[in-house]
C-alpha cells in the first residue's frame, strides 16, 4: 500500500513538472517568435530608410524624399526604442555607406533619426487606447512633433559645425541656416503628409497577417 501511494505520488509530482515545463516552453516559444518579429520588421523598416533615401524629388528649389516619413513609421508600429534604431540604423548606413559621410556625421544622423522616431513613437504610445478622432489627433501629433525635432537638431548640427568646427563668422552661418531651412520644412511636411497615409494602408495588412498582434504584444 505504501510503495502504491508512494508511486501514485511519484507520477502525480512528476506529471506537474511536466506540465510547469511544457507551459513555459509554450511561452518561450512565444515570446522568441514576437522577438523574432519584431527584429525582422525593424530590419525591414531600415532597408526601406535606407532604398527611399536614395529617390529624392525636386520641389520648389529643394528635394523632397520620403524616408522621413519611413522613420516616423517605424516609431508607430515598433514604439519609441525599437522604431529608433531601424531609423537611425537605415539612416546612418545611408550616410555611410552611399552618402560619402565621415564618422561623426554618421553617429550625429543616427542619433537624429533615432531621435525623431523615438519622439513620434512616445507621443504616439503615451494615450490611452482609443479610436476615432482621438488617435487620428495624437497620430498626427506625433508625426508633426518628430518631423519638426529632426528639423530642430539638423539645424542645431548645421549651427555648431559652421560656427565651431568650420570657424565661419555669423552672417555666414545665418545665412546657411536660411538657406537649410526651406528644404528641410518641406521634407518634415512631406513626412507629415505621408506617414499617416502610410500608416492607415500597412496596418490592415499587418493585422490580417497576424504580425500587428506580435508586434503590439512584443512591445508589452
Amino acid at each position: 500500500m505504501f510503495f502504491s501511494c508512494s508511486g501514485s505520488f511519484r507520477k502525480a509530482n512528476f506529471s506537474l513538472y511536466s506540465d510547469h515545463f511544457k507551459v513555459k516552453g509554450e511561452l518561450w516559444m512565444k515570446n522568441s517568435s514576437r522577438t523574432i518579429t519584431r527584429i525582422v520588421f525593424g530590419a525591414v523598416l531600415a532597408a526601406m530608410v535606407y532604398v527611399v533615401t536614395l529617390f529624392r524629388f525636386p520641389l520648389l528649389g529643394s528635394k523632397v524624399h520620403f524616408a522621413n516619413a519611413v522613420c516616423l513609421l517605424g516609431g508607430l508600429l515598433l514604439g519609441p526604442v525599437q522604431g529608433g534604431l531601424a531609423a537611425g540604423l537605415g539612416s546612418a548606413l545611408y550616410d555611410a555607406l552611399a552618402g560619402g559621410y565621415d564618422l561623426a556625421n554618421v553617429l550625429i544622423t543616427f542619433v537624429s533619426k533615432f531621435a525623431m522616431a523615438w519622439v513620434c513613437g512616445k507621443i504616439f504610445f503615451s494615450g490611452r487606447e482609443e479610436g476615432g478622432r482621438a488617435a487620428l489627433i495624437r497620430l498626427i501629433t506625433a508625426c508633426v512633433a518628430g518631423a519638426l525635432s529632426y528639423v530642430v537638431l539638423y539645424m542645431l548640427k548645421t549651427f555648431i559645425f559652421q560656427s565651431f568646427v568650420y570657424g565661419y563668422p555669423m552672417d555666414t552661418v545665418w545665412a546657411a541656416l536660411l538657406s537649410k531651412l526651406p528644404a528641410s520644412l518641406i521634407n518634415a511636411g512631406a513626412a507629415v503628409v505621408a506617414t499617416p497615409i502610410f500608416y492607415h494602408a500597412l496596418r490592415p495588412a499587418l493585422k490580417s497577417a497576424g504580425v500587428l498582434k506580435q508586434l503590439e504584444a512584443a512591445r508589452g
